[in-house]
């Protein structure tokens, strides 16, 4: 495929970015893909379009995804009506006196949360948003610490579901190579202190709390501290449990209705984890989590918060028309973004019938080097997770190509380079796709408008992308992670620092001109 291929993620993001109108640009992506395909007949291409958003949603793996979705917003409205928000702001706010104590609970629980990305966002969004609204954080500053540690974290995290699918993709491309004395494990934690973006990105969280705002998402936030307006003027929140349920059933509910639900969604989601795996037959940890079927453990975990929201409800006193309305708003709260998520996988499936990744791979392959191949592994990685909004997808595309190419130039020492290049790129471009699924899932639980959401994440994914690109091009001049890491580190801080104080200093306003 040539670089036709290529357009309709470029239609998708552009258009969204443009018009902000996510859906709609979306849905016109699909089409152009369609018209592609189907050379150029306008009415074939409607044809196609349709066809592949039904594909996307009749998939088993799918249609668990969008059930799971659904529930997490049921629980997460059982919580709020229940007064188990309310409750845990009652007990945190006497503590979080400041907006930057608030914002340092929304990372410490992204980092504590490392199992999955997906109930990371529902637990600590739950957690802070309430707290955050009134300490005036804006919503796009909340969705930034969401999806800054989300994935970063779940991708090098101790023991998750991400590490067990790129063991298993590892485990893959070595049996392939035929490769002995190199466990596909140990691999993977040899390769973590090349995963550059995820530790620089995990770490700029904090050196922006503790730091200064710069670009779009320094005026969110001077909009929210000087009007209270917490997300833009004309802006729609992915999702607003306020709105769509009303006022809680009790005002000065228990704390407790807030952490039993998360119990049972965490406990549950890890067992599930562990025994759809094959741990009941005697699986290791990381083999359960290589073999594991994540869309039914978390399906299964989503289940039980919702029916632990719904029993603390009965014994609160609710009736059963009142608890059907909480749970039909909570699929409403869910609605906009069960139709993002769709049209996105959508645009996943056009991507891969016109050969997109293919195409980047081949148009690049031909001119690598041993020196330049961890860097250009970074690029097209970022690349094509950014086009096709999946970081697991990129990564199912390019491991068995890049792990192969690494061995040929470098040996088995480049490997784990290779494989830390793959990881880091591909979570760049889920993190600034309009498109992928841990972004749409940040906005909705921070309540943020998404693309408002994408356009001051942007800049901030930018600084630690760049320099990640700077150290991957070093990496055959230095040689040891730990250095470069260490290096990147500190001009992180420095840079952060710089671009906050040029901002400031670019808007300050004299005080005798303030009215």
């Amino acid at each position: 495929m040539d670089f036709l291929s290529v357009i309709p993620p470029i239609v998708a993001v552009v258009l969204a970015i443009v018009t902000k109108r996510v859906l709609l640009s979306l849905f016109i992506s699909i089409w152009v893909g369609g018209l592609i395909a189907a050379g150029g007949n306008p009415f074939a291409a409607v044809s196609v379009t349709f066809t592949w958003m039904k594909d996307v949603m009749i998939d088993p793996w799918n249609a668990r995804f969008l059930v799971m979705t659904a529930l997490l917003g049921c629980g997460a409205a059982f919580m709020f009506k229940t007064g188990g928000s309310q409750g845990l702001i009652n007990v945190l706010e006497k503590k979080l006196t400041t907006a930057k104590r608030v914002q340092f609970l929304s990372y410490f629980l992204g980092l504590i949360i490392f199992f999955n990305d997906y109930v990371n966002s529902v637990i600590v969004g739950n957690a802070s948003k309430d707290i955050a609204a009134k300490h005036k954080i804006s919503r796009e500053k909340l969705s930034y610490v969401l999806d800054s540690t989300a994935a970063p974290i779940a991708t090098i995290g101790p023991v998750s579901d991400w590490i067990g699918f790129q063991v298993s993709l590892i485990a893959g491309a070595f049996a392939s190579l035929a490769i002995v004395g190199l466990e596909p494990y140990f691999a993977f934690l040899q390769s973590i202190p090349w995963n550059f973006y995820a530790i620089l990105c995990l770490l700029a969280v904090p050196m922006i709390i503790l730091g200064k705002d710069f670009g779009p998402m320094a005026k969110a936030e001077e909009r929210a501290q000087k009007t209270g307006k917490l997300i833009p003027d004309g802006a729609t929140p992915l999702s607003s449990v306020d709105q769509d349920l009303g006022e809680p059933h009790t005002k000065d509910g228990s704390v407790w209705n807030f952490i039993l639900p998360l119990v049972a969604l965490i406990s549950v989601s890890m067992w599930g984890l562990w025994y759809s795996g094959g741990g009941a037959e005697g699986n290791s940890i990381m083999d359960a989590l290589a073999e594991t079927d994540v869309s039914v453990a978390l399906t299964w975990g989503a289940f039980a918060m919702t029916l632990m929201g719904l029993i603390l409800a009965l014994i609160q006193g609710m009736s059963l028309k009142d608890c059907e309305d909480t749970l039909l708003g909570g699929v409403r709260t869910m609605l906009p973004a069960l139709i993002i998520i769709i049209l996105a996988w959508s645009i996943g499936t056009v991507t891969s019938a016109l050969g997109t990744a293919e195409f980047v791979v081949s148009a690049t392959e031909g001119w690598m080097t041993a020196a330049l191949l961890p860097f250009l592994i970074f690029i097209i990685s970022m690349f094509i997770s950014f086009a096709t909004g999946t970081s697991w997808g990129t990564m199912s595309i390019l491991t068995p190509i890049a792990i192969p190419l690494a061995f040929t130039f470098g040996g088995e020492e480049m490997i784990p380079i290779a494989i830390g290049a793959i990881f880091a790129g591909s979570i760049f471009g889920d993190h600034v796709s309009p498109i992928s699924d841990t972004t749409v899932m940040a906005s909705i639980f921070a309540e943020s408008d998404h693309i408002a959401h994408v356009n001051t994440q942007i800049p901030y994914a930018l600084v630690p992308a760049g320099i990640s690109g700077v150290l991957y091009l070093l990496y055959s001049i230095i040689g040891s992670s730990i250095v470069l890491l260490a290096a990147g580190i500190i001009i992180q801080f420095f840079l952060l620092r710089y671009l906050g104080n040029r901002h400031t200093k670019k808007y300050e306003i004299p005080e005798d001109k303030v009215s």
